[in-house]
């Protein structure tokens, strides 16, 4: 499907384009971690496949989105700065955009669901960002932050109707078709949708034999569905991977997505425990769930990723306590 068939709902202004990508990594340069690709013969027992792992949970922040919050954040105009900035967040968001508040000297408020990861709060707090708790979901703490940067003046930062976020994190796939050419396939974790967006929008002009599938929780499929049926949908928001945790598709990345994206797949929540289990025993490496979802999907289907090269994006390390013991007790 091309953007120009998508319907009415799904044709977006604005999109990012590859000339964007580029020039945010010349921004980037220095602000961001050029993150590490890894190999591991543990991974690739267990796929039947030649697994590539891009280590975005040691970006700054612990995270990808501190791309995509910092060449926003950074191509605003001093006078929008000194508005500050507002932003809605689970937690890497949060992070993200605080980091790049800080960098920037923009004062900076975070509205974040109740009863939020801890490590996620903390480190948004030391980062010295404001933060608001309201509502149950990521959805209730979208709404709180709209009105809020409505009544203030200050500027809305969302994870998903972004082009300079996008543009952010696709600098993160010029660095992975760098750092491993040849991949057949690169699977991608999807909450809002700016990392498949921004993925496949890159291999797409630099990567063509790639292909580039998006994964969801089953638990939270607004994304996943969305982009199935061709129209922004409204989905229960259950998983308790906090970074797919989203209720509704978005305009901006379902356009993107539409465009260049090859599939877009669903696992569970177990399955994603199950990876983060591996990841930890296999890799040594710590995955939050969302950070985790790329390899469940490689798990999850052998038979598609079985004698293949496969990218996958550990996208955030920041998980919680209770969900690494829930990992370690996979059997």
């Amino acid at each position: 499907m091309t953007l120009a068939t998508l319907p009415p709902r799904l044709t977006a202004p604005a999109l990012p384009t590859i000339a964007d990508v580029l020039a945010a990594q010349a921004r980037l340069e220095g602000v961001v971690v050029r993150t590490p690709v890894g190999q591991y013969a543990e991974l690739d027992r267990a796929t039947d496949a030649a697994i590539v792992v891009k280590h975005e949970n040691q970006q700054r922040t612990g995270a990808f989105k501190a791309r995509g919050a910092s060449n926003l954040l950074l191509s605003m105009s001093d006078a929008e700065r000194a508005r500050g900035v507002v932003a809605y967040s689970t937690g890497n968001h949060a992070q993200g955009v605080a980091y790049a508040a800080r960098l920037t000297g923009t004062a900076c408020t975070i509205v974040m669901p109740d009863d939020p990861n801890p490590v996620k709060l903390r480190a948004v707090l030391d980062l010295g960002a404001d933060v608001l708790l309201h509502g149950a979901t990521f959805d209730d703490a979208r709404a709180r932050a709209t009105a809020l940067a409505e009544s203030s003046g200050a500027r809305l930062v969302g994870a998903a109707n972004e082009p300079a976020i996008i543009a952010g994190v696709g600098t993160l796939y010029l660095e992975l078709f760098q750092q491993a050419p040849g991949l057949d396939v690169l699977v991608v974790p999807v909450g809002g949708g700016s990392g498949a967006a921004a993925a496949s929008l890159v291999a797409a002009a630099v990567a063509p034999g790639t292909a580039v599938i998006g994964v969801q929780s089953a638990a939270s499929p607004a994304a996943h569905d969305s982009w199935h049926s061709g129209a922004l949908v409204e989905r229960a928001n259950t998983t308790r991977a906090e970074g797919l945790a989203v209720g509704c598709g978005f305009e901006v990345t379902q356009a993107l997505m539409h465009q260049y994206l090859t599939d877009f797949v669903l696992v569970t929540d177990d399955q994603i425990t199950a990876a983060q289990h591996l990841y930890l025993t296999g890799a040594h490496t710590v995955a939050e769930g969302a950070g985790a979802a790329a390899l469940a999907a490689v798990l999850a289907d052998p038979e598609r990723f079985a004698g293949r090269d496969v990218g996958i994006v550990c996208t955030g390390g920041n998980a919680s306590g209770d969900e690494l013991r829930r990992a370690l007790s996979v059997r």
